[in-house]
């Protein structure tokens, strides 16, 4: 049975258009996917998103797009051609409730897809515009991914050690994080739409800016006190204990004590209460003078005992902590697995994958995935016969003539 024929989604109903490629604008489209929403993915006929051709491959296909792209309908259309353009016109006009894009700003315009024109065929319609540096500003038509905004916003220096060079984390961090605040900007969207105004608005998403929202107290701290927040490797500045540590087998846990009760149950396990029972030491701007010494006796407790154990022990002195996971590890986690957090889907040659599960999770509208992200053009028939009502002659000469 289709899983989500059986029981309702919080965003059945919700139309999307997507004609953005590589990450930011597929992965707004993929969180909206996920809970519900027809999303039909353009892509152009020469290859489609680059994405299917990214990191590991299976069968000619990235895996990473597999997962991506799940529970989308996937057409192709060459936007650059006038009779794709008028094309995605027409299912705009058809009844699209979000267009979402990540091109380049002023592409959409050349191509005569601008709001204007949209909002003229579909008064309802949001477009989701996300762009490295938004849609004004003196530097809005520079070309942006997601290391450039990660630059840009910040974060790229205050992630690394302090002698060493600025460092970027291990995923296109501000992409996804551009995703979700696109995501998040067009529902709000939506809600003002059906429960206000009756009309659609444009969505501006900025990489940088998506990343600076995640800069916690960085603007305001150098603002008022003209501190500039620098690079502290694997500790958060601040707050202290809060770090990574080597165990005896090579492995890490990471540590966090932040309250008086949790420092000193920590001290007490690594057989430091004369730390812990320090009451100048139950001040955490105290600990942060002493940082260097806390780490250090942390370090040389976790130094003796092997990561399993640690955790162990650290769990019964109801210590947050984590092991540092890598990727088998987290398969296999049995809470991860419990959680319902590695769904398997079956792929086109027959084999199963799994694939990190949608978050976050709403108890009476669950998520559901029923397929993999398809292959390219799989669903022009349907979309551009059963939704415009193209006869299969004109889908086949539109076919032959390279636009779909």
């Amino acid at each position: 049975m289709d899983e989500r024929a059986s029981r309702p989604l919080a965003l059945e109903g919700l139309r999307v258009l997507e004609l953005g490629q590589f990450l930011a604008a597929p992965f707004c489209g993929y969180m909206l996917a996920g809970f519900g929403a027809e999303v039909i993915k353009v892509e152009p006929p020469d290859g489609g998103d680059p994405l299917r051709r990214w990191r590991k491959l299976l069968d000619g296909t990235s895996l990473w797009w597999r997962s991506l792209a799940r529970d989308k309908r996937c057409i192709t259309c060459d936007l650059r051609h006038p009779e794709g353009q008028a094309l995605v016109r027409k299912l705009v006009a058809s009844g699209i409730d979000l267009v979402i894009e990540n091109f380049r700003p002023g592409r959409m315009e050349a191509w005569g897809l601008d709001y204007a024109t949209l909002r003229a065929l579909n008064p309802r319609v949001i477009v989701v515009r996300i762009s490295g540096y938004g849609q004004d500003g003196p530097l809005a038509s520079r070309p942006g991914f997601a290391n450039i905004a990660e630059a840009f916003g910040g974060l790229r220096y205050v992630t690394g050690t302090p002698d060493g060079p600025p460092m970027r984390c291990g995923v296109s961090l501000a992409d996804s994080l551009a995703g979700l605040h696109a995501a998040y900007g067009a529902l709000a969207a939506v809600y003002e739409r059906d429960h206000g105004s009756g009309q659609g608005q444009v969505v501006d998403v900025a990489l940088y800016e998506s990343v600076l929202n995640m800069m916690e107290s960085l603007i305001p701290e150098v603002d008022a006190l003209g501190f500039v927040r620098q690079p502290s490797g694997s500790a958060i500045p601040g707050v202290v204990p809060s770090n990574s540590y080597r165990c005896r087998d090579g492995a890490y846990v990471a540590i966090g004590a932040h309250s008086p009760r949790l420092w000193q149950a920590l001290m007490h396990r690594v057989g430091r209460p004369d730390l812990a029972d320090d009451p100048v030491l139950r001040d955490n701007d105290a600990r942060v003078a002493r940082s260097d010494e806390i780490d250090a006796a942390i370090q040389q407790w976790t130094g003796q005992h092997e990561v399993a154990e640690v955790v162990r022990m650290l769990d019964a002195s109801d210590v947050p902590n984590s092991a540092i996971l890598d990727a088998r590890a987290v398969l296999e986690h049995p809470h991860i697995q419990a959680r319902g957090m590695t769904p398997t889907l079956r792929l086109p040659n027959g084999t199963t994958v799994r694939v990190p599960g949608i978050t976050p999770k709403l108890t009476r509208t669950p998520t559901a995935t029923q397929r993999v992200g398809p292959d390219l053009g799989a669903d022009n028939e349907d979309v551009y016969g059963g939704l415009l009502g193209l006869p299969r002659v004109e889908i086949e000469r539109l076919r032959a003539a390279g636009i779909l």
